[in-house]
């Protein structure tokens, strides 16, 4: 997790255009801006007539090193529409230090009427973000844009892509120098191709120099307006890539037509979901008779996090997650009360170290419409109810139907579903792909499968190794009262409660390790209730208090797949027996550098282990599949993607000199 003092970019509008208080210099002029951007950037880069002759498949790829108002981007967008295939697909990374509020974001692209529909599904999604990887997705996933926040001297060094045209943007040189740095630069090449162009507004002798050394030829061209000149390069020596462990190496399945997904739930369908926008047809298969018949079955889950305010690969990941799936539920369920609210979730601050871990996540200096501190009195506001403490609050969460949210990524172009069909194998096709089979003998051929089958993923034969286990959850459903419906936001500690849907609020939930039974028990609902007391004594009360009976209420009970480090398993599978046997070394000297194929199960993919957490890691896990297959631009940092591969255990298990961790966890 990057941080810093200040995420958030302060802009002064003088005489109607953007200014940077911090840089000094302006975003754009408003008189000429977008035919600035149009001459240096969009036909610097020759992108019309490289759009109009991308084939019918292929995906074209453009960095950026400051993102400012997304004029650069909208404009790329709005070319890509006219020019190329229908089937054609554009990514556009960028980077940027301070984003733009979003009041700004739409003030700054409202100046340009040409731009009108792109910019208003832009800013349609467009919210304040955090430090770190950010992953939109416009046009039905034919335009992508990741945008990392953050300083590119640290953001560009975790980006995993190939960029096909740079737009090297930023303020001036003499106004941000850090942009134009030697070191900045060497990523442009590490991430570029021979044959990658770049274009920029300025022609300074330390952007020339620099790209130079970087591996451009570069050479100057006209200018735009007052500026006489301009650069334009071509990579022609790229840098060669720091060493990465054999495993750590992307792997492009760039050919598949056909997927099958296995799996019904949420992680199953945002990976459909992911897939079909990539121009696959996906079918899902599940063994029950509709969506969400498992953990994803719930009425209400809750879009909570729990970050450590430590850079740590988790956070990274939920963080990110969290306002992706806002912006999904913004796109897929957009105007429905009864499928997601947007009411706000209050982590509330129940002990010392919670306060403590609070603070320092105040400390971070994270947008305040993100998240942000609230004293008692506010929380209790906000809240509606009475509450012990203070908290941290989430503005842009809330609490979603998760059938719901399947129901949308199942219903998406290019996306079928199959219900009543129990996988028992899947097994490698003679000529590639694979051959799904049911229990009843039936048998489904696709290029590529994902298995989002929670726990059922060690049912695989070549999935076994993974050390998943089960936790038992249990919800308790509870009928609201006159004084319960107060309540406006979600409330969460040591447990949860959300504001009333259809007349019932969500309670819970238990956490027992050593039982994997989805059976509910109206016992449980005590251990319910009891949490409920120790939030917020209030709310307990206006719920009746002591006189509730627990075995009167409803609920429901499922099974949390989790793993050994608490990260969900995301990727490409690994011939578990085939890669100890290749890696062996490793289990003898953990530093040594084995030089060995990696024996990937080609085509077969995973994405489980989300544990509670899979309203906010399972939408992004089915972008990271997606971009695995059809070797995209990944959409978080190398260090989160490796830290949720598959294969991690296996390498973990080598260099620890032990038993495999699948065989520790006792089955569970």
């Amino acid at each position: 997790m990057i941080a810093g003092n200040d995420s958030r970019a302060v802009v002064d509008w003088i005489d109607g255009e953007p200014r940077s208080r911090r840089f000094g210099d302006i975003y754009f002029s408003r008189a000429r801006g977008l035919d600035e951007t149009r001459h240096v950037f969009i036909e610097g880069n020759d992108l019309p007539r490289r759009f109009a002759t991308l084939g019918a498949r292929a995906a074209f790829t453009i960095g950026e090193t400051g993102f400012g108002t997304g004029l650069n981007f909208l404009a790329a967008w709005h070319v890509f529409l006219q020019t190329a295939p229908a089937m054609a697909r554009l990514h556009f990374v960028s980077a940027e230090l301070q984003p733009l509020s979003p009041a700004d974001m739409i003030r700054a692209t409202a100046l340009w009427p040409e731009l009108r529909t792109v910019a208003e599904g832009f800013t349609a999604q467009y919210q304040p973000l955090p430090p770190g990887f950010h992953r939109f997705v416009f046009e039905s996933g034919r335009v992508t844009l990741t945008l990392l926040v953050g300083d590119a001297a640290h953001t560009l060094p975790g980006l995993d892509a190939r960029v096909d045209a740079w737009f090297l943007d930023g303020f001036a040189p003499t106004k941000n120098p850090e942009l134009w740095t030697p070191e900045v630069l060497a990523q442009v090449s590490r991430l570029s191709h021979e044959g990658t162009t770049c274009a920029t507004y300025t022609v300074a002798g330390m952007v020339r120099r620099g790209l130079a050394a970087a591996g451009f030829a570069v050479a100057r061209a006209p200018g735009f307006g007052t500026k006489r000149e301009m650069l334009r390069g071509t990579c022609v020596s790229p840098a060669e890539p720091e060493y990465a462990a054999p495993w750590q190496r992307r792997t492009d399945r760039r050919d598949a037509r056909t997927a099958i997904v296995i799996g019904g739930g949420l992680a199953g369908t945002a990976s459909a979901a992911s897939l079909a926008a990539r121009g696959l047809e996906v079918t899902v298969l599940d063994r029950h008779p509709h969506l969400a018949g498992e953990a994803s079955g719930n009425a209400q889950g809750m879009l909570y996090i729990k970050p450590s305010p430590h850079a740590t690969p988790l956070t990274d990941l939920v963080v990110a997650g969290l306002a992706f799936t806002q912006r999904l539920l913004a796109v897929a369920l957009p105007d429905d009360a009864r499928a997601w609210s947007r009411c706000g979730v209050l982590s509330l601050a129940h002990d010392a170290a919670e306060a403590d871990r609070q603070a320092r996540l105040a400390a971070l200096g994270w947008s305040e419409e993100f998240a942000r501190p609230v004293t008692r009195d506010e929380a209790s506001a906000l809240a509606g109810i009475d509450l012990p403490a203070g908290g941290f609050l989430y503005p842009g969460a809330g609490w979603v139907h998760p059938p719901s949210l399947c129901e949308a990524l199942a219903s998406r172009p290019g996306v079928r579903t199959r219900f009543g069909f129990g996988v028992v194998s899947v097994e490698p096709r003679t000529g590639g792909g694979w051959r799904v089979r049911s229990a009843r003998g039936e048998g489904l051929d696709a290029d590529l499968v994902v298995m989002a089958g929670g726990l059922s993923t060690r049912e695989l034969r070549q999935l076994q190794a993974l050390p998943l286990r089960g936790i038992r959850g249990q919800i308790t459903a509870l009928p609201a009262t006159g004084a319960s419906a107060g309540l406006r936001v979600v409330l969460c500690g040591e447990s949860y409660v959300a504001p009333a849907r259809d007349g019932s609020h969500t309670a819970g939930a238990t956490f027992d390790v050593h039982d994997a039974l989805p059976v509910f028990r109206p016992g449980d609902n005590r251990v319910n209730l009891e949490a409920l007391a120790a939030l917020s004594p209030a709310l307990h009360e206006a719920f009746g208090g002591d006189h509730i009976d627990p075995e009167s209420l409803g609920g429901r009970a499922g099974v949390r797949c989790v793993t050994p480090d608490y990260l969900p398993i995301v990727g490409q599978a690994v011939d578990v027996p085939a890669f100890d046997a290749r890696f062996e070394p490793l289990r003898h000297d953990a530093k040594r550098r084995v030089e060995a194929e990696v024996p990937w199960h080609a085509g077969l993919y995973v994405t489980t282990g989300h544990g509670s957490r899979g309203l906010v890691t399972a939408p992004l896990a089915g972008e990271i599949v997606a971009s695995l297959v059809a070797g995209e631009p990944a959409p978080l940092p190398a260090t989160v993607m490796q830290a949720v591969a598959p294969v991690r255990f296996a390498v973990r298990a080598l260099k620890r000199g032990r038993a495999r961790e699948g065989q520790m966890v006792g089955g569970k």
